[in-house]
């Protein structure tokens, strides 16, 4: 019994302001805009009258809304999950307050009952209905946002650990001369630049930017390192690491990539130069 209350009383807290809101609003414009023939009472009477008006719009709102859903609703269901559609709730709303008012009207009001008058009645019966609607769309996206950004943190966490653990990976550089085969953490390495038949290493140790040369190609050198995406030819002569470019900088259709702590200038070329600016 006590969950069965504590459902109902988290279904008033959650859209009670809001159907108290619509009620309100419909009062003023009945008060205000006067769409129906009260000339027959007073202005203490049609006060009262207009009042009523809105009370019964506002019932059946919490009826359909609230009172429904909280008996058809299961006392294991942590949220609740319609057995009719919204459009079948906002329908029954309409017609409830419709009927309801257009007997209010005739025999409260003594308003005779027209065409026209039904006309502005519907009208003014479907302004809770598209509210309702409104603010049922607009919860639904701000759910689904709410959903997607944390999805979104999901991903970027897999992102990071996943970052974080191909920077720790060792890449091993194959010499012609065995003796020269050097490995390295990917995380340390810079800049692969080719001089003459030999490639010189940029690399990180305990801080300090370090060269090392090895014989080999650059192009073979390229095609080993294809499996790390951070690795890019910039030029013919140079594969840089993306994690340490500071800057892309021009001049004079000259292109060409500036690195921190490191003075000298890697060029780039035009035909990788869309490709680094992608990146960067």
């Amino acid at each position: 019994m006590n969950k069965k209350l504590n459902q109902l009383i988290f279904l008033i807290k959650k859209d009670l302001g809001l159907y108290l809101s619509i009620s309100f609003g419909i009062f003023l414009f009945v008060l205000f805009f006067q769409p129906f023939p009260l000339d027959k009472l007073n202005f203490n009477d049609r006060l009262l009258f207009v009042f009523g008006l809105a009370v019964i719009i506002y019932l059946f709102m919490v009826l359909v809304r609230i009172v429904f859903r909280w008996v058809t609703r299961n006392n294991d269901q942590i949220y609740y999950e319609p057995i009719i559609h919204s459009d079948v709730d906002d329908f029954i709303i309409l017609v409830l307050n419709s009927v309801a008012l257009a007997f209010y009207l005739r025999y409260i009001g003594s308003v005779d009952i027209s065409l026209y008058i039904m006309f502005k009645v519907v009208l003014i019966c479907l302004v809770p209905t598209s509210v309702i609607r409104l603010y049922d769309k607009f919860k639904e996206l701000r759910q689904r946002n709410e959903s997607l950004i944390k999805e979104k943190e999901l991903i970027l966490k897999k992102i990071e650990k996943y970052e974080e653990d191909y920077q720790n990976k060792s890449f091993e550089f194959i010499s012609e001369n065995i003796n020269e085969n050097f490995t390295i953490l990917i995380a340390d390495l810079i800049v692969i630049k080719s001089a003459d038949n030999y490639v010189e290493i940029l690399y990180k140790e305990d801080e300090n930017l370090k060269t090392r040369l090895i014989r080999n190609t650059l192009k073979s050198i390229e095609q080993q390192m294809k499996i790390f995406s951070n690795f890019i030819r910039c030029h013919r002569t140079a594969i840089i690491n993306t994690y340490y470019i500071e800057k892309l900088n021009s001049r004079f259709n000259n292109y060409w990539l500036t690195i921190k702590g490191y003075n000298e200038k890697i060029p780039v070329s035009r035909q990788y130069l869309l490709k680094i600016k992608e990146i960067l």
